[in-house]
């Protein structure tokens, strides 16, 4: 069960952040963090991004509100950006997800997160 649930979380990274970032991560990880990556790999993307009730873009979504709420997150907002844009979620989705976060969030959460979301946008080109 736990090989199964490693090859889909790797499956699922390989779609939202690239072959090349999603390996690069597990290939640098040192014997510290590996343990981490690990799980990460398994149980949030093994298994809860693929549990049947919510698709991958509305987690996609979810997500990146909920790293707005944490403030910011700034590396995790430019990776999820980029995991959701290519799990369908559009830019004005992803700008209107930030724009009711200021409401609910904060503002200055809000500016940060839309910050990060721009730099990650600007390098996929959508910006």
């Amino acid at each position: 069960m736990a090989d199964d649930l490693n090859e889909r979380g790797m499956e699922l990274r390989r779609k939202m952040f690239g072959a090349e970032g999603a390996d690069k991560r597990i290939q640098e990880a040192s014997d510290f963090v590996r343990p981490l990556e690990d799980f990460v790999t398994s149980e949030c993307f093994g298994n809860t991004w693929n549990r049947g009730v919510l698709d991958h873009k509305t987690r996609s979504m979810i997500t990146i509100a909920m790293l707005t709420a944490l403030g910011g997150q700034g590396g995790q907002i430019r990776n999820h950006v980029k995991g959701a844009i290519n799990n369908g979620v559009s830019k004005d989705e992803i700008r209107e997800i930030l724009r009711h976060a200021a409401i609910y969030c904060g503002v200055p959460r809000s500016v940060d997160a839309f910050k990060n979301a721009e730099a990650m946008l600007k390098e996929l080109g959508l910006e």
